[in-house]
């Protein structure tokens, strides 16, 4: 993860208690859980992944695309094509 600075640590630690709720579903299915209770957890894991999703482009934007912008030319006119393509990306998820 490329320029994240302070923020990689952090992410990191997301991504592990995510890690840790996709592991409780397959626990729960392999339990025999209450369909809702999992359909509950999926929801929770789901708005877990998309808050992860917001807070990298959030750095992305901030350092990378900023960045290129700064020095105008055919790259940032690339990093903001790129943004933009990943942040359909994610509305259409």
């Amino acid at each position: 993860m490329a320029g994240h600075g302070s923020g990689k640590q952090d992410q990191g630690m997301r991504l592990r208690r995510i890690e840790g709720q996709v592991r409780g579903l397959q626990r729960m299915v392999e339990d025999d859980k209450y369909c809702i209770d999992i359909l509950t957890q999926v929801s929770a894991a789901t708005s877990a992944l998309k808050s992860f999703s917001l807070s990298l482009l959030e750095d992305h934007l901030a350092h990378c695309v900023a960045e290129a912008t700064s020095k105008g030319g055919p790259e940032a006119e690339a990093k903001v094509k790129e943004a933009s393509d990943a942040i359909a990306r994610l509305v259409r998820s």
